[in-house]
């Protein structure tokens, strides 16, 4: 059952269509690194289409009616969109998850130090990567200084041509041969990839600190001081990802493909997004659920197992005046989710991770995964056969190019999204998203033409599910 390639079958005016979808999210990858930046500019975009802030309907006593469009923002790193139905909301809503968070560094709490006259940042890494990967590439630092007295210092260096870049630092080749002799997951330990951050130490008159002992340290806390406004103390109740530098860049002599950090997962996220400023008054409430914490399990506040979208939903049906807890669960219940997350795309150079039959190719369309998991399926949401029959109706009645994959050979390994949390609440369920090239790496690749068969499907099953 080989699935048609999409560059097939476009004319001139689809692959114009492509490229323009395509440069948009290009633009928003480069832009948004984290998830905080995610939420505010996709916040941004979607009060400029009309979408109103929960909290100003809570606030007012505003009651919803099928049309309105309305946004919830959690913490600054979830963001839900819903557009009420013209059905009841009991009935159950259409909805699109995601995630925003990425693989990266984290700064520690107390990351500054010097050592042999160099300053660097001590990093904890979030999420699952190669360690190996991550040095001597060039990288910015971007998040949010939270000080005692409530402001906020947005960061982001590293970015702008006249920014200067960080990056954590190599052994070289000529004194490396213990070193190549290791395993990869020990090649790099995860307490050496600390940032080198300053090599010039404070100049001064002042006798007294001429002495200090870290002068090098103590020239980058007056940087960050006179340029950024706070202290090494502001460090503890800071939040600082250490992330790739520079713009997502179109890849290959065709420009097919776009190369960039976090396609997993906001080349699903950003898709899903552009969908619900796309679709008018659907008969089932449309909803986007944009989530932080996927890649260390989906725990926290902000994570896909807390309750806020739970408790938002009772919310918006409150505000649609027919809130009741059964009437929540009920509205739960029968609901329909697309796990908008990516799938592993077949790479020609390591074709023996995956079964060729049932992997996931560039420029096949929108990646249906049925199941996920590792080994057995262990961790997975299992969609049942009925639902992914609807699906595929769905898709090929509205014209969109699909194709359905694993995540590997069985006994090779898989993955997990959080597809299973929203099937605790008895939803049905199926991972769909695009095939992606270098998944976790600092630098990842997708095809423009799945990205935009993205859009599509979910466009298509906001309308039609």
């Amino acid at each position: 059952m080989e699935r048609p390639n999409a560059w097939k079958n476009y004319n001139d005016a689809d692959k114009k269509a492509v490229f323009q979808f395509a440069e948009a999210y290009r633009e928003f990858l480069s832009k948004c690194k984290t998830e905080r930046e995610c939420v505010t500019e996709l916040k941004k975009k979607a009060m400029d289409a009309g979408f109103i802030d929960m909290k100003e309907i809570i606030e007012k006593g505003t009651k919803l009616k099928a049309g309105d469009r309305v946004f919830a923002d959690n913490h600054g790193k979830n963001l839900a969109l819903y557009i009420i139905g013209t059905d009841d909301l009991e009935c159950g809503m259409n909805i699109l998850g995601a995630h925003i968070d990425s693989p990266r560094l984290d700064l520690k709490q107390n990351p500054l130090y010097e050592d042999t006259e160099m300053a660097l940042l001590d990093t904890h890494y979030y999420g699952g990567i190669k360690k190996y990967q991550w040095v001597t590439v060039p990288l910015a630092i971007h998040g949010v200084v939270a000080k005692k007295d409530g402001t906020q210092i947005h960061v982001s260096i590293g970015e702008a041509p006249s920014d200067p870049v960080f990056g954590v630092s190599d052994l070289l080749i000529h004194l490396s041969a213990d070193l190549m002799n290791k395993k990869a997951s020990e090649v790099v330990e995860g307490e050496a990839l600390d940032v080198l951050v300053g090599n010039m130490p404070l100049l001064t008159n002042d006798e007294d600190d001429k002495k200090t002992k870290d002068a090098v340290k103590a020239n980058i806390l007056l940087i960050l001081k006179e340029q950024y406004d706070f202290d090494e103390e502001d460090f503890l109740s800071a939040e600082l990802e250490v992330v790739p530098a520079g713009p997502a860049r179109d890849y290959g002599f065709d420009r097919s493909m776009i190369m960039g950090y976090g396609h997993d997962d906001r080349s699903c996220a950003y898709p899903s997004f552009a969908a619900m400023l796309e679709i008018d008054t659907p008969k089932k409430t449309a909803v986007c659920l944009l989530v932080d914490k996927e890649e260390i399990g989906s725990v926290g506040p902000t994570g896909m197992r807390s309750r806020f979208f739970e408790n938002m939903t009772a919310e918006v049906m409150h505000a649609c005046g027919n809130y009741s807890e059964l009437r929540l669960r009920r509205a739960l219940q029968n609901s329909k989710v697309l796990s908008s997350d990516v799938s592993a795309a077949f790479d020609p150079n390591y074709p023996s991770v995956t079964e060729k039959k049932n992997a996931a190719y560039f420029g096949h369309g929108i990646v249906f995964n049925k199941y996920t998991g590792a080994r057995g399926k262990s961790g997975s949401n299992d969609a049942n056969a009925e639902y992914v029959a609807e699906v595929r109706k769905i898709m090929d009645d509205n014209g969109v190019f699909f194709q359905t994959a694993e995540l590997g050979k069985v006994d090779v390994g898989g993955g997990g999204t959080i597809a299973y949390i929203l099937g605790n609440y008895n939803m049905q369920v199926i991972d769909c998203g695009v095939a992606v090239l270098n998944m976790h790496a600092p630098w990842e690749i997708i095809s423009k033409a799945d990205l935009y068969e993205a859009k599509k499907g979910y466009i298509a099953f906001l309308n039609h599910a």
